[in-house]
């Protein structure tokens, strides 16, 4: 009997024991959260009417910091959701309790600010008591952030911006989310940094996650390419054309990545896989000779203008296109002749090619104009064919008609 009464006092006092050091451990939580209160309501008071002291900030954050790190390494509170919801409120609170200590921001940044993270996820990872309060308080850091963002962008300080939106991204992932604006914000101060290599890895995050796409796939590309990683490049390109196949600008991209590699076939070769692969697109071949027509391929862009109107005769902006192209080219053919001397044998030759493109211009543009009778723009562009070819009864048709428009 009395040995049996000594084994339940001794599992009793076992009991107790283990009680008082759960209870201790939960004292380190409550500890933490009330120190951690103290902090926020100095920094708010600061933030807000700009009076308070900053030490008492500082030395509330110390002690939260003290209690909870006893909390989350005891078995019995390690993985409380409370435990780690406070650890990633206290290791990123700090951060802004000593932002201008740079000897230890220097030391510890980054560390406290990804243990503060990680915190948070793995709270909402075991359950989501404090998801709001999470979410609440990363917009509230988020809101300090941005108004450190402006003034740095204001002060054309962009590297620092860039690093700063980043900042602001990793936060977001603290509930989980993605902070897209930011991704693409940090991209483009990168970009005014001349950062290209950083720029293009945000630009790209971005396209994946289909933030201003196709665009950001091209900045993506376009970044890589100054950073002179062609493959990189090369390789973000080949991804956004497959969700985006018919876009001009990442095919004009691709054909500028070759260009700067000094892979002439190979753009050649980007734009002829592109057609092959769709032959009856007229808006393809559309596109096509609008490249053409930047990389001064003059003859190719009226082939491949002509060849999206063979597909679709009525489509218009291929009319418009071919029409202002071939007035451009012929006014920059008799611009060339113009400053030949009379006698050189190559300026009649020149003058002649000017006038017969001013008229192929007028099959298009007389087309288009059919269907767009108060185009005033493109009535002007005939009046003024007519006229440097000498046909002036046609000249000044188109010019009553364009003042009759009102």
């Amino acid at each position: 009997m009395k040995k049996t009464m000594k084994n339940k006092f001794i599992a009793f006092a076992g009991v107790v024991l283990f009680s008082s050091q759960v209870m201790a451990q939960k004292t380190n939580e409550t500890s933490a959260a009330i120190e951690y209160k103290k902090y926020s309501d100095a920094m708010t008071m600061l933030m807000l009417t700009g009076t308070g002291d900053m030490e008492v900030a500082q030395k509330a954050i110390e002690k939260a910091k003290g209690f909870i790190d006893l909390a989350a390494v005891n078995e019995t509170t390690k993985e409380s959701p409370k435990t780690l919801f406070y650890k990633g409120e206290i290791y990123t609170g700090y951060l802004m309790a000593f932002a201008t200590d740079t000897a230890f921001m220097s030391a510890n940044a980054e560390n406290y600010f990804n243990t503060g993270i990680e915190s948070y996820q793995k709270s909402l990872s075991i359950s989501t008591k404090y998801k709001e309060d999470i979410k609440a308080s990363i917009d509230q850091k988020k809101a300090l952030f941005s108004m450190g963002i402006n003034a740095l962008y204001d002060q054309g300080k962009f590297a620092e911006c860039a690093e700063a939106y980043e900042m602001q991204v990793k936060l977001s992932s603290g509930v989980n989310e993605v902070d897209t604006l930011s991704i693409y914000n940090s991209a483009v101060c990168y970009e005014k940094a001349n950062d290209f290599a950083k720029a293009a890895k945000m630009y790209s995050e971005a396209a994946r996650t289909g933030y201003k796409a196709p665009g950001t796939y091209r900045s993506a590309s376009a970044c890589y390419r100054k950073a002179s990683n062609s493959g990189e490049a090369k390789a973000i390109l080949s991804e956004g054309r497959k969700k985006y196949p018919s876009d001009r600008d990442l095919l004009l991209e691709l054909v500028n990545t070759n260009i700067d590699a000094g892979d002439a076939a190979g753009a050649e070769a980007a734009l002829s896989e592109a057609i092959a692969a769709d032959p009856k697109n007229k808006q393809l071949h559309y596109t096509i000779g609008t490249i053409y027509i930047e990389l001064k391929q003059n003859e190719k862009a009226e082939t491949a203008l002509n060849e999206a109107l063979k597909i679709d005769p009525e489509y218009e902006d291929a009319l418009y296109q071919l029409g202002a192209h071939l007035v451009t080219w012929a006014a920059d053919v008799r611009t060339a002749a113009g400053q030949l001397n009379l006698k050189d044998p190559n300026y009649d030759k020149m003058s002649a090619q000017s006038e017969e493109t001013f008229k192929r211009a007028l099959i298009p543009l007389e087309k288009f104009i059919a269907k767009n009778p108060n185009d005033k723009d493109v009535l002007t562009i005939l009046s003024q064919i007519y006229r440097s070819i000498g046909n002036y009864e046609k000249a000044n048709e188109y010019k009553k008609r364009i003042d009759a428009i009102k």
